[in-house]
């Protein structure tokens, strides 16, 4: 078994001055954590990768290809492979739970 708490994920991804952490990769999936400040950009690329993001806290306005909704804490956005995705107009600290398969790099 493998148990993670968000706080020590958070902890451990701010000691390393970044914006994601990923703490689980397994054969057909990884997982990390995303931070975002109210007011960041937001600089994703298109995944090769299915993901689906779980917004932990915060609030945001996310664009997924040509749509964009809100999100806040419990929402959660599936991004399809090769379709570019962001963040933008955070307007509280994000914290996103995210989920790759097949494994990012």
């Amino acid at each position: 078994m493998k148990e993670f708490r968000l706080d020590r994920l958070d902890a451990e991804r701010a000691a390393h001055d970044g914006a994601y952490l990923r703490f689980l990769r397994e054969p057909r999936m990884s997982a990390g954590l995303y931070a975002l400040a109210a007011g960041a950009a937001d600089g994703q690329k298109p995944q090769a990768q299915d993901v689906i993001n779980f917004v932990v806290s915060g609030r945001a306005a996310m664009t997924v290809g040509d749509e964009t909704t809100m999100v806040a804490r419990g929402s959660v956005v599936y991004v399809p492979a090769g379709v570019g995705a962001r963040f933008h107009h955070i307007t509280e600290d994000l914290r996103v739970l995210v989920v790759f398969s097949p494994p990012e790099p």
